[in-house]
């Protein structure tokens, strides 16, 4: 069902009649995980009802950390059939995207802070027959991303709500204001949040209209991971939803 008031026209993810939102999903991050034990750590997600696996890549100079490689995603495929979403945190993506491509990688996420041609790198993604991302991250303007998604050669947007780097940290709330941008520019894109994502957390970034959710530190700290993933759905399925 489609409201129409004062000129606003608001979308209600139950809306069975419009193709416009998405289906919520939930991607764990195995940014904590010890290599070893990645098998069973994305099967146990598997079973749990994640939607994707989240692997973030780090080069040590983009950010500090050092994180994965091809070898991951590689495993991660050989443990568990989600698809895998790769955020590469790195200097300059373009060289590594054949690996990933190679590795299994289903979404393959460059930086728009990245030091290389964004535009060329994006493309070599979905040459690669991927989904092609691109992040943004806290500090950074809107208006850096908007030329490329208008260019249809962005398939998702992924806005970091916290600094890149390391797991564990505090959501940003002023973020928040990427995603209504996003959403109302761009209503049939999906966008997905990354950083300090809980139970709380969750329902504000869904209401603005993020519908994927990368989920970290919040998911390890649950006794339950099944029941932490149906909630946190639950959630952002109810409040998700935005005027344009």
């Amino acid at each position: 069902m489609v409201l129409f008031e004062k000129k606003f026209i608001l979308f209600d993810l139950h809306d069975k009649e419009t193709n416009i939102l998405k289906k919520i999903q939930i991607l764990p991050s195995i940014l904590g995980t010890d290599h070893d034990a990645l098998p069973l750590v994305c099967e146990d997600f598997e079973k749990a009802g994640a939607d994707q696996i989240h692997i973030d890549v780090m080069d040590g100079i983009f950010v500090q950390n050092v994180s994965f490689s091809p070898a991951t995603v590689q495993s991660c495929k050989l443990s568990s059939s989600l698809p895998l979403n790769v955020h590469l945190m790195v200097n300059d993506p373009s060289d590594l995207i054949s690996d990933y491509v190679a590795a299994g990688a289903d979404t393959i996420h460059v930086h728009i802070e990245s030091d290389c041609d964004i535009y060329a790198s994006l493309k070599k993604i979905k040459e690669g027959k991927k989904i092609a991302g691109i992040t943004i991250n806290p500090e950074s303007s809107i208006e850096t991303i908007l030329p490329l998604i208008d260019k249809k050669i962005v398939d998702e947007v992924l806005i970091m709500t916290v600094n890149p780097g390391f797991g564990g940290q505090e959501y940003m709330p002023e973020v928040e204001s990427k995603i209504s941008i996003i959403r109302k520019r761009f209503p049939h894109i999906n966008i997905t949040v990354d950083g300090g994502i809980d139970d709380i957390s969750i329902e504000t970034a869904a209401a603005k209209g993020a519908n994927r959710f990368v989920v970290g530190s919040y998911l390890f700290s649950l006794k339950n991971i099944k029941s932490g993933i149906d909630n946190l759905r639950r959630i952002a399925e109810e409040n998700f939803k935005y005027v344009y």
